[in-house]
């Protein structure tokens, strides 16, 4: 795989386009969920870029939190959000290492001089680091030059690779993390106990409102009372891969491409060792379940990880590996082209739903596997996953575990309200959240880290699907998936030039088809399109002036555009827009993160 340069190939669009409800509507949400960001950041963080709660160390409201409060802002920014939102992230990032610095623990044994540790936590599991790190890793697709965010992105994927001598994370000879606790100082390889994950004792009566609903401190220890074989290998730990990606995009240094590679193909081997099944423990010996008596489905958040609810004695199912371990699969992918990363996980899929059986008519499949075999069966397919391995193999085969999708439909030309709707929806939820943004009275000591989580005004899934033709971030730390990306060369920055929309509105494995409309009446737009978030599509032509989309005044004979190059410039006339047809090569160059005029 190459790296590609400049772009070549330019269009120049001089159709008249009037201006439409979805382009209107993308150009003011981008604006709207600035300001809100804005009003949001001066209510929840103070002058340092501290965040305006109690800092503690907790899975319930630790460190992760302060910086989920912050999710997608960096990829609202790449978007055409801005520049401002980068610039509160980069003093929030800045000041919250810091803060959990300072931040100490007194009952837990890890954090007593410091809840992080040269800027990363001492030990702590992959669910939640990602979260902490999601904004982390999409800061680069605006600010990849940033010396600052490029030595700290080398630092912590080098807290993986056994750069650090007290960070011995990784067994290079059985290709394992040692432990799904890990971190700054290293694996935890002992039993996990729920003071560990729930944090040191705390008023909650009349002063706080844990987000599980815990009513005492005593149900938060007891929340994790069965959160304790972490040690051994953990898929959730292939989250340490994006670390190492970010540091390769932004560096182009072969060690972090060969030590990704190294690490999921150890999960691959291990996966066709387990009957096509990804283990959700690996023993330190490499055995599946091998630190948990020889249950290849144990360790926390695994196949078999079902607790008690303290507070109703029910029964939880969490085998949050599922929502996550695919995305280290499709970090290979990125680097090699091959799709076969993927697809490991949806034949997957096909082989649990296998285990389906019938009830009074009824076919319930299972999502769970323990000491019994199957179990947790109910009518919802088993489908962790299957959008995102329909949306990177583009094979029908995949298709028939997806969910209902609105997305899906307008792709597929059968819901044309969909932009639309969805958007002015995303409107409603922006003001609502900042209504009690406004009416949080809340002080800073009576404040866990996570309360204003679900307030956050960067309201990204839609906008991501339809300007991007990409998968949402969420709250998963791993890169953005897209077909498309823009750039302003005018400005040089990330996103599209102010007064610009664009809407993709069909795709197949290598075509799609996107609408660019320039809604400034008066100043023409100048545009670069990338194939993908990290310019690892090649785009090989474009189409534009298809006669079956035509407009009165538009040319009804299709001009082809040859490209070859992950880029090219398009130059809209004032008040233009045009349909462009786009022919790529899915996965052909290495992703970098590099700026297309670079």
């Amino acid at each position: 795989m190459q790296r590609t340069t400049a772009p070549v190939a330019e269009i120049r669009v001089t159709t008249p386009q009037e201006p439409t409800e979805w382009a209107l509507l993308q150009r003011q949400l981008l604006k709207v969920e600035t300001e809100a960001c804005k009003q949001f950041f001066d209510h929840y963080f103070d002058s340092r870029g501290y965040l305006k709660c109690v800092a503690r160390w907790s899975a319930n409201d630790g460190p992760d939190d302060a910086m989920e409060n912050l999710l997608n802002w960096p990829v609202l920014h790449a978007l055409g959000g801005d520049d401002v939102l980068i610039e509160m992230y980069e003093k929030a990032w800045e000041g919250h290492l810091v803060q959990y610095t300072e931040a100490k623990t007194t009952e837990v044994p890890f954090g007593r001089d410091g809840i992080y540790y040269k800027e990363f936590p001492e030990h702590f599991d992959w669910f939640h680091i990602g979260e902490w790190l999601n904004p982390f890793v999409l800061h680069g697709l605006s600010d990849p030059y940033d010396a600052a965010y490029i030595t700290r992105a080398k630092k912590y994927a080098g807290l993986y690779m056994n750069e650090d001598i007290q960070a011995p994370n990784y067994d290079p000879q059985q290709r394992l993390i040692r432990s799904m606790f890990n971190g700054s100082r290293g694996p935890l390889l002992r039993k996990a106990t729920g003071l560990d994950w729930a944090g040191d004792p705390i008023e909650i009566e009349g002063r706080f409102n844990p987000g599980h609903g815990e009513r005492t401190y005593e149900e938060m220890v007891e929340h994790y009372q069965d959160y304790n074989d972490i040690a051994g290998d953990n898929p959730l730990n292939l989250g340490t891969t994006t670390l190492a990606l970010c540091a390769y995009m932004l560096t182009g240094e072969e060690k972090y491409h060969n030590w990704i590679m190294e690490y999921v193909d150890a999960w691959v081997e291990r996966t066709h060792a387990n009957n096509g099944l990804v283990p959700s423990n690996v023993g330190l010996d490499g055995t599946p379940g091998g630190e948990c008596e020889g249950r290849w489905y144990g360790g926390v958040y695994g196949w078999g990880f079902s607790v008690k609810v303290p507070q109703t004695g029910e029964t939880a199912h969490r085998p949050s590996f599922q929502a996550r371990a695919h995305y280290g699969f499709a970090n290979a992918l990125l680097l090699t082209g091959n799709l076969d990363y993927v697809k490991l996980w949806g034949d997957m899929l096909d082989q649990v739903n296998a285990e389906a059986k019938e009830e009074n008519g009824t076919v319930l499949y299972p999502h769970m596997y323990g000491d019994e075999g199957w179990y947790h069966f109910h009518a919802e397919p088993f489908r962790p996953g299957a959008l995102e391995t329909y949306y990177w193999t583009m094979d029908e085969k995949y298709a028939k575990w997806l969910p209902k999708s609105r997305w899906l439909d307008f792709l597929g030309g059968k819901d044309a309200d969909y932009p639309v709707e969805t958007l002015k929806e995303d409107f409603l939820n922006v003001r609502r959240r900042m209504a009690e943004v406004r009416e949080d009275t809340a002080t800073p000591d009576t404040r866990m880290c996570d309360d204003a989580l679900r307030l956050n005004p960067a309201v990204t899934d839609n906008l991501i699907r339809q300007m991007l033709g990409g998968l949402p971030t969420g709250r998963v730390g791993y890169p953005l998936h897209c077909r498309l990306r823009y750039f302003d060369p005018q400005r040089r920055r990330a996103g599209l030039p102010e007064d610009v929309a664009a809407l993709v509105e069909s795709m197949t494995a290598d075509e799609v088809t996107v609408s660019l409309i320039n809604l400034d009446a008066i100043q023409p737009k100048t545009i670069i399109v990338q194939g993908g978030a990290y310019a690892e599509h090649q785009i090989l032509e474009v189409r534009t002036g298809d006669a079956e989309t035509a407009t009165e005044t538009a040319t009804e004979t299709a001009t082809e555009t040859a490209v070859n190059h992950a880029n090219f410039v398009v130059h809209l006339a004032p008040g233009s827009g045009e349909r462009l047809v786009i022919k790529m090569t899915r996965y052909a160059n290495a992703p970098t993160c590099a700026m297309p005029w670079v």
